[in-house]
């Protein structure tokens, strides 16, 4: 990891410091993304199937998971993992269940009702990766949602594996949360597929999920094209630790290696305003990282990671907001006094006990969230995310006599004179 002091360094040293790897190819990604995208949407299946060989190494015969498949699967997840599985849908269900928006309605004026209904999402399409690993507790993330919102079309993708089968626990938690169709491909092909629609795989309204650089500008192009919406830009994952002097060493290095260990593309930064944490902190990140099976893809995120030298706290709490971190950690002695101070971040974990891994599985929260500094202005999945609402209003006679004039002389104003006259002709009625 690169060790930085950040009172040394100049704004454009700075912003060098806080560039997300892939960034930098970013061209690239958007150019051999639209190739494939293209491909899809002029051979369809056949596509599919060439590009899956391509790059997974796979010949598939059907892209549907089969009933067979499913099967075969329930057999494969031994009982431990299953359990685990149940017990942390049951939490995230808790969790988003209690944030669930509720229609209203009000009347603005005498006679004038204005209403909110909610509506599911008629068809989303989520997206679990594989990668160098397979995510069963995606699909959670996804299903338990989109189950809540009532969404009456749900499709599963997930890459794969070398045999041509899609991971076992990925499909019982699929069948866990209610997804019925999943779908055996990855990467753009399979954002692309879900948009646009092939023989086999239904188009969809809205894709969901994270992803690696590729799957992340998939997502973007489509949702131009204006064929889908996106749930957010999910791309590699991140972690942003602030801690103080009293943080222990080995609990930070085991979250940033958490993070590290997802992909090469990964990035982990630390933030103190202290040196001698900072020392205990990185040499305990290379003894940790030398256990690890997946020391060699750590390895390479650590290579585009940071510590960091603050002055004070606030400072860091400053350099975070900037950097709107997938998740934020807070290994501070009294967390929760500290977060008013943030702004822009995916999640946040407070305190020596709340590792970021509790959120990627098991607390109840989403872990489908924000990165690439778009926490700034995005959220987190939540099942308003797979729900649409709609305004309704309703005016009686009483009603547009009321505010008839209002609506006339703005409409005046802006000089639309066949809007004022729909509400000078109701108003003669009424009259």
């Amino acid at each position: 990891m690169n060790r930085l002091t950040w009172s040394q360094l100049d704004e454009p040293a700075r912003s060098e410091a806080l560039l997300r790897p892939v960034q930098a190819v970013a061209v690239r990604t958007r150019e051999a993304v639209a190739t494939l995208v293209a491909q899809v949407r002029a051979q369809g299946d056949a596509g599919l199937r060439e590009i899956t060989a391509r790059f997974d190494g796979v010949q598939l015969d059907d892209i549907e998971v089969s009933a067979a498949e499913f099967e075969a699967a329930d057999k494969a997840v031994s009982a431990e993992l299953r359990t685990a599985m149940e017990e942390a849908a049951a939490r995230i269900t808790r969790f988003h269940e209690a944030g669930m928006s509720q229609g209203y309605a009000v009347e603005t004026a005498p006679g004038v009702q204005c209403e909110r209904v909610i509506r599911p999402i008629g068809r989303v399409g989520l997206y679990v990766p594989a990668g160098s690993a397979p995510l069963p507790s995606t699909a959670l993330m996804l299903g338990v949602p989109a189950g809540l919102a009532g969404c009456p079309q749900v499709i599963l993708c997930t890459p794969p594996r070398a045999d041509g089968t899609a991971d076992p626990a990925v499909l019982v938690a699929a069948r866990l949360t209610g997804v019925q169709r999943v779908f055996k491909l990855g990467g753009a092909q399979a954002i692309a597929a879900m948009a646009y629609g092939t023989a086999s795989v239904p188009a969809c309204d809205k894709l969901f999920g994270p992803g690696n650089s590729f799957v992340t500008e998939a997502k973007q192009q489509v949702a131009q094209d204006g064929v889908a919406a996106i749930d957010m830009p999910a791309g590699p994952s991140e972690v942003l630790v602030i801690a103080d002097a009293g943080a222990n060493p080995t609990f930070v290095a085991a979250d940033l290696l958490s993070q590290a260990e997802h992909g090469p593309d990964s990035q982990v930064l630390l933030l103190t305003d202290d040196p001698a944490l900072l020392q205990a902190v990185e040499a305990e990140v290379e003894r940790q990282v030398a256990l690890l099976p997946r020391q060699a893809i750590a390895r390479q995120a650590l290579s585009a990671s940071r510590l960091i030298l603050v002055g004070r706290l606030q400072e860091a709490f400053d350099i975070s907001n900037r950097y709107a971190p997938e998740h934020l950690i807070l290994a501070l002695r009294e967390p929760r006094a500290w977060l008013g101070q943030v702004q822009a971040a995916g999640s946040v974990f407070l305190g020596d006990y709340t590792p970021e891994a509790l959120g990627d599985y098991c607390s109840g929260t989403n872990h489908v969230l924000p990165t690439a500094g778009a926490a700034r202005a995005w959220s987190g999945v939540s099942v308003s995310s797979f729900q649409n609402t709609i305004s309704v209003q309703s005016a009686s006679a009483e009603g547009i006599a009321g505010i008839g004039g209002c609506a006339r002389v703005l409409a005046s104003a802006e000089g639309l004179d066949a809007h004022e006259r729909a509400v000078a002709v109701r108003m003669e009625a009424v009259a």
